[in-house]
């Protein structure tokens, strides 16, 4: 039997939370994990505003009680005072990957110079990946195919679900070892 493997998605945003304006980055977010996944899986959503309470809450809740090896945001990862979702990612994180965050600078830089303003991070809470996108859909794209190719592998090393993608539209990096040892 095939387990269904669990995604968490959040976006952080005041304005889509009081349904100001629709939640187009987390939609965005979510069609694209659905494009590249062929794993059976299903998304954890949330839709919650720039409290960082609310943030770290929600982040344990998905990690901790729903078992999402992967936890994505998007929003809240600029200079602007209530940009606070890589302080609640890491006041939840057991361990941070900085090479996330600094990878997803270098992929934005070639779009655009305020990629430096970025605050985005990665780190890991027990068996869950947990990552902060920026809130644009366009820049959720660049900086999930910079990265993703080194998530699956991540997910693997601290116990999550075995997650592999469809090759024509996401390749993934597994060292060869590891890929039969995983599955099992």
């Amino acid at each position: 039997m095939t387990n269904t493997a669990k995604i968490g998605v959040i976006n952080i945003s005041d304005r889509a939370s009081k349904g100001i304006y629709e939640d187009i980055p987390g939609k965005a977010c979510a069609a694209l994990i659905d494009e590249w996944l062929i794993t059976p899986h299903e998304i954890e959503y949330a839709v919650i505003p720039d409290e960082q309470s609310e943030i770290e809450e929600t982040l344990k809740r998905l990690a901790d009680q729903e078992n999402c090896s992967l936890i994505v945001t998007t929003g809240g990862t600029g200079p602007a005072k209530r940009d606070v979702t890589p302080k609640a990612t890491e006041a939840v994180c057991e361990k941070m990957l900085p090479g996330f965050g600094e990878q997803m600078r270098q992929a934005s830089l070639q779009y655009v110079p305020t990629a430096i303003l970025s605050r985005q991070t990665a780190g890991i809470r027990g068996a869950s990946l947990i990552v902060n996108l920026p809130g644009k859909p366009k820049a959720i794209r660049e900086n999930l195919e910079a990265i993703f190719p080194a998530i699956p592998y991540c997910i693997d090393l601290i116990g999550g679900a075995y997650l592999e993608t469809d090759a024509t539209k996401m390749t993934v990096f597994r060292p060869k070892s590891s890929t039969e040892s995983s599955k099992s």
